[in-house]
């Protein structure tokens, strides 16, 4: 069964020393899982472009995993988008996350940088001028939060995947069928290309609380009370952890599902765990 499933792991650029050495350490436990591809992200509102670009040049030199760097519209001209986009191709990256992008921190609403690309479509549409990367795009089983309507979303996705987009990475969820359903309406709308399910590991219950909070996405009241009292015992939120997101994985395999991302925050041990009941293990061991 294993050999059917693909992985993709999501890994942020760290802001300090000791956080970078947690990242490379979770890097090196998760390379021989063999996944897809690794994406590395790009601070919403763009803050971390030079961090983004050492994670992703240290990963291409030292290690032969396939990496895809996360670009955004966001505070940046299309020529300096194509420019690093161009140094990208030029390091052998075949692969770029395309994302909007949230606005700077204290500017309220989206709005697109004059000379910029707008939204995610244009930067799509762009890349693909510059080089024939795989491009993966965002979408939002619970509608994105600044969308006025499910419809109005959908075919935002719908021009992103006419722009050029091989896939779609969605936001994270809890509920299975929120995801079954929304890949249901995507098949409706004549969306073919793949909607890979985003899986958020709950390492800490209330930082994912605000994660969710901020991006539109719901907490099941059932979720909160299997790690109510838990705060303070890492051990055994650990395991309530592991064992919904094994849950939740297997659901969407028995569902057809064969491909998921996981957005590990830097932490390798519940993704190791997961994909280990996915079936997926170690080359070396398998070999």
């Amino acid at each position: 069964m294993s050999e059917h499933v693909q992985v993709s792991f999501e890994f942020f650029p760290p802001h300090s020393e000791k956080m970078g050495e947690t990242l490379w350490q979770s890097i090196q436990r998760l390379q021989p899982l063999a996944p897809s591809f690794v994406s590395v992200t790009y601070g919403a509102d763009g803050s971390t472009r030079e961090r983004t670009h050492d994670v992703v040049e240290r990963i291409v030199n030292e290690t032969d995993l396939t990496v895809a760097p996360h670009l955004t519209c966001v505070d940046a001209s299309r020529g300096e988008i194509d420019a690093i986009a161009r140094e990208y191709r030029d390091m052998g990256i075949r692969h770029i996350v395309a994302l909007r992008g949230d606005p700077p921190a204290g500017a309220g609403t989206y709005t697109p940088t004059p000379g910029g690309y707008a939204y995610a479509s244009d930067l799509v549409a762009g890349l693909r001028k510059v080089a024939d990367f795989e491009i993966s795009v965002a979408a939002y089983p619970e509608v994105h939060p600044e969308a006025p309507s499910a419809e109005f979303d959908l075919e935002n996705l719908k021009r992103k995947f006419d722009a050029g987009a091989s896939r779609a990475i969605t936001q994270f969820f809890f509920d299975t069928g929120v995801f079954l359903r929304f890949r249901d309406r995507c098949a409706a709308a004549g969306i073919e290309s793949p909607i890979v399910p985003g899986i958020l590991p709950i390492t800490r219950f209330a930082q994912m609380t605000k994660f969710a909070a901020q991006c539109g996405a719901s907490v099941p009241d059932w979720l909160r009370e299997r790690f109510e009292g838990l705060d303070d015992d890492t051990e055994t939120r650990n395991l309530i952890a592991a064992n919904f997101a094994i849950e939740q994985v297997q659901r969407l395999q028995a569902e057809g599902v064969d491909e998921f991302h996981f957005y590990t925050l830097n932490r390798s041990e519940l993704t190791l765990a997961i994909c280990h009941a996915l079936g997926i293990r170690p080359k070396q061991a398998a070999a």
